[in-house]
């Protein structure tokens, strides 16, 4: 199998932004906004931006603290030590919760407890993405909690989310609270927080997705198997954030594509996302995939050295073939051939008339068994 780093995101990254306008204008919807805000935080690999209407605990957000800081990529999802007396080492949460409390984005309680079940509140958010910005207990004197709270409104950290100081957090309130986060000027003013992810604004001054995700994008793989995906990822699969034909999807319906056939997927190791695309798939993705041999290579007459189009045996369809990179594969000069059997990444495009055009995007040249 070939896996190659993506230089320009293909057909991963279109279909995860399949249903979000890459800038939004004033005159767009709330929903639409959101959309956007939801896929920026699911590319980030912050959080899990499925079942936005959960509550949130204290170890979650500790987490997602990590998740959005630069110990992202050395914090273990393995503890050797027990920080709190209700946290013991084996917590899935426990070196998340050491991080958070050691760099005093969140503290614990009298007793020497964090209750790491407990539901997190608006204050207890504040304190944690300021301490992200470079802000330390330091910088607000008297009423401590009030002077966060001022500074966090100033910063409009607190834009679309519409709850009080003393309110629990949902999923929805936190990607609305990371993505202010990832706009917002650091203390020391130097651009914005969201480089630390990678992430630009677009002209309109919201964060561009698309350039998140082209950073470290891998792949395609083919797998076929849950045993199988979870030994070739980089990273814990129980912290992955994943996509199933551009829909957002929590692991366990992840599995179940694969108990009744195999995915193409792309992936981010950095963010721990993690896209894939099933035949004939369903979704918001007007991306798909097929398995089959190659049975033609068509040429233009005029132009025999490269070629337009690839035909497989399995539904008589030809898939068209515009980029350089796909021309070469399947030339002369590439590594493709009739009788092959590879797996095509593709797009599909329906005009006035009805008339359905297939492009190639991508391939894997293994089988799918």
């Amino acid at each position: 199998m070939k896996e190659r780093i993506i230089a320009v995101s293909l057909a991963a990254v279109s279909a995860v932004l399949a249903a979000a306008p890459m800038e939004v204008s004033a005159a767009s919807s709330s929903s639409t906004e959101f959309e956007l805000r939801k896929k920026v935080i699911g590319i980030s690999g912050i959080m899990d931006i499925t079942g936005i209407y959960q509550p949130v605990t204290r170890a979650q957000f500790a987490q997602m603290l990590v998740q959005a800081s630069e110990y992202r990529n050395t914090t273990s999802d393995r503890s050797t030590v027990s920080v709190f007396a209700d946290v013991p080492k084996d917590n899935m949460y426990a070196s998340y919760i050491r991080v958070a409390a050691t760099k005093e984005w969140m503290t614990g309680y009298l007793g020497g407890v964090f209750r790491p079940d407990q539901y997190v509140t608006l204050q207890e958010a504040a304190r944690g993405v300021l301490a992200l910005l470079g802000y330390t207990s330091e910088d607000f004197t008297g009423d401590q909690i009030g002077g966060r709270m001022s500074m966090f409104e100033y910063l409009d950290l607190n834009d679309e989310i519409g709850k009080s100081s003393s309110d629990t957090l949902t999923k929805e309130d936190c990607i609305n609270l990371f993505y202010n986060l990832l706009k917002a000027e650091p203390k020391d003013g130097n651009g914005i927080y969201g480089t630390v992810l990678g992430c630009e604004l677009t002209s309109d001054g919201e964060i561009n997705p698309l350039a998140m995700a082209d950073n470290s994008l891998k792949g395609p793989k083919v797998v076929t198997s849950w045993s199988r995906f979870a030994e070739s990822m980089p990273f814990g699969v129980n912290e992955g954030n994943y996509f199933v034909n551009g829909t957002a999807v929590d692991m366990e319906l992840f599995k179940s594509y694969l108990n009744t056939g195999y995915l193409v997927i792309y992936y981010n190791p950095s963010a721990k996302t993690v896209w894939a695309y099933s035949e004939n798939g369903d979704g918001d993705s007007d991306r798909n995939v097929i398995n089959g041999h190659i049975a033609h290579i068509y040429y233009n007459s005029s132009d025999v050295m490269t070629p337009t189009e690839v035909e497989l045996d399995v539904d008589g369809s030809r898939y068209r073939l515009d980029s350089s990179e796909m021309q070469f594969a399947f030339s002369m000069y590439g590594t493709l051939e009739v009788g092959d059997r590879i797996t095509l990444i593709y797009s599909t495009v329906t005009d006035g008339n009805g008339e359905e055009t297939r492009t190639v995007l991508d391939y894997v040249d293994e089988d799918v068994d």
